[in-house]
């Protein structure tokens, strides 16, 4: 491209005014006289309406270098590195993991040699609710939703033949994080690993369990102080690792709309801040290390914007509140295509429905990402599937250039004003949450529930309505079966789980692991942080289900109903 005198045009509105009125007399009306438009009005998903056309006229209140800017640069609305895809791609992380750590480690290995970059891992309901494969709570659930990880062995098979000090790991935990990152660390060591190398991310996000999925343990005030005990370990034993995924993903799973998927994630990141401090950790000093974790749907527009907005707007607070510097106000984020999107009926339609979440994801400057596989809303992905879901991301980094430029949609009137319009309207449902004294008392108080419930039952009734369209459900729909090939997971596993924890528990030291099991309890009665306690009783063979219950003696557990 040719240099160019860069040259500052004044825009004449009245002329430009004119203009417009012109061509809505002369060629506008004449047309929808011919063809009128199909609705009264255009909007988003979240209800943000559409105007047919925008001008620069629309834009004169802009403030480029304030609103906008250059990416790498705050407020970050371009993107958080200078240069984004053209350095680096993003991460391909697959989420990943069913039955047995074995077969779920063969399953990582595949990815690998097929060209992932990062793991993500999957585990079952029993491990994220802390119990073991062999508990009477666990029937039914062993190895169904995610892989089954009750042990340190259990984990070392499940990274055998993985170096961790090449591999980025991201695991969604939450209420038993502190467990499960406790168990990687010792992987960690076992392979000579030093922990100051190790890369990745837990989820570690329990707010939104208690408005959104549902794996929570303990109440939320204890289970908040966990939250901090990780972020201040990590800061001075694994200082690369990324100790919370604060997570807008589940809040849309559940029903939220683009606006308050940001305005409530970045409530409850504001929460795990307010909670940090009052440990008397530096904002500087960890809040590089949390990321963000977000949905990809359908409307590409809304969601590069929402993209955009959210990283400006998080990048302001912290800066508005703590003075925070550039390095602290970056939202990092990993991105995964719309579970809530996928259809049973006509199950291949989701290949295309995922590659258009991607490629928002892709224009809205995410990370890492995560693509869903054409069958997950009837099973676990199979192998091809999930390979088709790979070959997604690949072909959109390797041949549709939408990586070989920064933020390629900045400047676009209408993907600016929308940006706008997100981050005005979060902020407002930000302060709401705020003045009901924060994420945790609007959880409480069941503030952000409710409005998570409302906007899923306007979601749902436009569609049973066919106001909103649905390819082959609502419209374009047929009888045909599904005749896709689904994963099962084989029912004898639970058996196998429960002698192979028979036989971990027959060769551990079962009073050392008692010792260490009541100082995890005496702990969490005190202040002090528990992740000291919970690696020594890791490393003496406590279990995941032995370790949250010493804790559970102590926090109890969280009853929603009460």
């Amino acid at each position: 491209m040719s240099e160019k005198k860069v040259v500052q045009k004044n825009i004449d509105g009245e002329k430009l005014k004119s203009a417009q009125a012109q061509w809505e007399k002369e060629v506008l009306e004449p047309a929808l006289s011919k063809l009128p438009e199909t609705r009264t009005e255009f909007t988003t998903v979240s209800g943000i309406v559409l105007p047919r056309v925008l001008t620069p006229l629309d834009r004169l209140e802009e403030d480029y270098l304030a609103d906008v800017g250059f990416p790498g640069a705050f407020p970050f609305t371009r993107g958080v590195q200078p240069t984004l895809y053209r350095s680096r791609l993003w991460t391909m992380r697959q989420y990943a993991g069913f039955g047995s750590a074995e077969e779920t480690n063969a399953r990582y290995h595949y990815l690998l040699n097929q060209g992932q970059t990062g793991l993500s891992v999957a585990f079952d309901l029993p491990t994220q609710m802390g119990y073991d494969s062999d508990s009477p709570m666990a029937k039914g659930e062993v190895g169904k939703v995610g892989v089954a990880i009750s042990t340190i062995d259990d984990m070392a098979q499940l990274f055998h033949g993985i170096p961790l000090d090449k591999v980025s790991t991201s695991m969604t935990i939450n209420s038993t994080a502190a467990i499960l990152l406790a168990m990687y660390c010792v992987i960690a060591e076992r392979q000579g690993v030093e922990l100051k190398k190790l890369q990745g991310t837990i989820q570690n996000d329990v707010l939104k369990e208690y408005v959104a999925r549902g794996t929570y343990i303990f109440p939320p005030r204890p289970s908040l102080r966990l939250v901090t005990d990780i972020i201040a370990w990590c800061a001075s034993e694994v200082p690369k690792w990324n100790t919370i995924s604060i997570s807008g993903y589940h809040i849309r799973e559940a029903g939220a709309t683009a606006v308050e998927e940001v305005a409530f994630t970045l409530a409850n990141g504001l929460e795990y801040i307010r909670a940090a401090v009052a440990r008397g950790l530096e904002v500087n000093r960890f809040a590089p290390r949390l990321s963000f974790f977000f949905a990809a749907h359908s409307n590409i527009l809304e969601e590069v914007a929402k993209f955009r907005a959210a990283r400006r707007l998080w990048a302001k607070l912290l800066r508005e509140r703590y003075n925070a510097s550039d390095e602290a106000c970056k939202l990092r984020f990993h991105t995964q295509t719309g579970g809530v999107i996928l259809t049973a009926q006509q199950p291949e339609n989701n290949i295309i429905r995922v590659a258009y979440q991607a490629l928002a994801a892709v224009l809205g400057g995410t990370q890492s990402l995560h693509t869903n596989s054409r069958d997950e809303a009837l099973s676990l992905p199979t192998e091809e599937s999930v390979t088709i879901a790979l070959r997604t991301q690949q072909i959109l980094a390797y041949e549709t250039g939408v990586a070989d430029t920064v933020d390629p949609l900045a400047g676009s009137y209408l993907v600016e004003s929308l940006t706008d319009e997100v981050e005005s309207r979060a902020r407002e449902l930000i302060a709401e949450v705020e003045s009901r004294g924060g994420a945790v008392s609007a959880i409480e108080q069941g503030f952000i529930q409710e409005r998570i419930a409302e906007s899923a039952w306007r979601y749902q009734e436009e569609i049973e309505k066919g106001k909103r369209i649905v390819v082959g459900v609502n419209r374009f729909s047929d009888n045909v079966e599904p005749q896709l090939k689904l994963l099962r997971v084989d029912e004898a596993l639970a058996r196998r789980r429960e002698k192979e924890l028979a036989e971990f528990r027959a060769r551990c030291d079962n009073q050392a692991v008692k010792r260490m099991l009541d100082q995890v309890t005496k702990v969490a009665e005190g202040e002090e942080n528990l992740m000291p306690a919970i690696l020594a009783a890791v490393r003496a063979g406590a279990t995941v289900g032995e370790i949250s219950d010493a804790l559970r003696r102590v926090f109890g557990e969280y009853d929603r109903q009460r």
